[in-house]
């Protein structure tokens, strides 16, 4: 299949929340989506929850964004009112194709009452739901989930990985592939920005990017600073932050840099000359991990964890860089050392990760493989099966 969809293609992307309000790898997954089918011909379209929704739409690089008030917030679950359906009932008149980013339990509620001319639904599977299943959450949702996977003429996982892995993706494998997410050029940097963080941390530092969540496993990167002879930079906030910097104050990890939440431009000079990106992510919950690519497109060696997700599809042991036992400290430690003391191993492995990203996570490879199965929607189908095995 090939060629260009024709500009009447529209797509409505549905997920909980989305820039400018909030940021995270999921949301950063539609925008690199969304920029990739776009030169591809596909009219995007994202509805989102927001807690100050005003404007109501904006026109964004990557298509449209329509938002609606979010009253609640139920264990990480948005929650909108009537009003909220009736908006996102309106966006999805106008779309060819509904694509539910999942989960969240909102969207399954709110897709009987939005398909107004019987849509064909495709699901993004982000993760399965975690920790919600430790307070029996997951066993009260799981009807929900069985209605929304039921309806959708096809669901896609991010990463082989996840999808051997999931036990609720199994009882789906007859209209199940993957198509990774994917991720752009690293844009032009300033000499000004590299300067900046070059003086302050020179270029054998090891580099963390995130939102400080309980399941990215930086107790266990704070446990193995002690033992690595470079600076750790933390980028990123969230709600583990507050007692993060306490640990570190509290055991006097002088080599540990906590520099908050940075705009691209800060973030990017400090990815181009760290020594690696370390991504420590313990649970199931980091179901990829576009920091990894992030790395991985300018030619950084990665560390990562062994979850059975998607992490560890991106960075492969020994090609793209080291992968170690999840919540292990001293493992962490380890790979960290091993690779400030190599050079010639650090540059092995970025160069493995770059090759890595071009031949698998590029928008021309991701963006062609949703086109096809866009088109085998659009086109009435029912089983949709190209672009997906990727290998």
């Amino acid at each position: 299949m090939g060629g260009k969809l024709p500009p009447t293609m529209r797509v409505l992307h549905i997920y909980r929340t989305y820039f400018p309000e909030t940021q995270g790898g999921a949301q950063e997954s539609i925008r690199q989506l969304c920029l990739a089918t776009q030169t591809l011909g596909v009219d995007n379209t994202i509805f989102a929850l927001a807690h100050q929704p005003e404007p109501p739409a904006l026109g964004l690089p990557e298509g449209r964004l329509v938002r609606a008030k979010s009253w609640m917030e139920i264990a990480s679950c948005d929650i909108g009112a009537w009003s909220a359906i009736q908006r996102c009932r309106a966006a999805a008149a106008q779309s060819d194709i509904i694509q539910i980013h999942y989960p969240w339990p909102f969207a399954d509620l709110m897709l009987p009452w939005i398909r107004s001319h019987k849509q064909p639904v495709l699901v993004t599977y982000i993760s399965d739901i975690v920790r919600q299943n430790d307070f029996g959450l997951g066993q009260l949702y799981a009807p929900l989930r069985r209605q929304l996977l039921g309806a959708a003429k096809h669901i896609v996982a991010s990463s082989p990985n996840y999808e051997k892995s999931s036990e609720v993706l199994q009882q789906y494998s007859h209209k199940l592939s993957c198509i990774p997410h994917c991720m752009g050029p690293a844009p032009q940097v300033s000499d000004a920005s590299v300067a900046h963080w070059r003086a302050r941390f020179g270029t054998e530092f090891f580099l963390f990017v995130g939102v400080l969540r309980y399941y990215k496993g930086l107790d266990f990167l704070l446990e193995a600073a002690p033992h690595v002879r470079a600076p750790i930079v933390i980028v990123g906030e969230g709600p583990e932050g507050d007692r993060l910097r306490q640990i570190a104050q509290r055991n006097g990890l002088t080599n540990v840099h906590f520099v908050g939440a940075l705009n691209d431009e800060h973030k990017n000079a400090l990815i181009q000359i760290c020594r690696a990106v370390v991504f420590p992510s313990h649970l199931r919950s980091e179901a990829f991990g576009m920091t990894l690519l992030e790395g991985a497109r300018v030619g950084r060696p990665l560390i990562s964890c062994e979850i059975g997700t998607g992490t560890t599809w991106i960075n492969i042991d020994g090609e793209t860089g080291l992968v170690v036992p999840p919540a292990d400290g001293t493992a962490l430690a380890y790979a960290m050392e091993k690779l400030r003391q190599d050079s010639a191993l650090c540059a092995r492995l970025g160069e493995g990760a770059q090759r890595r990203w071009e031949q698998l996570f590029t928008p021309q490879v991701v963006g062609q493989s949703y086109f096809d199965l866009y088109s085998d929607l659009h086109g009435g189908r029912t089983s949709p099966a190209q672009g997906a095995k990727l290998g």
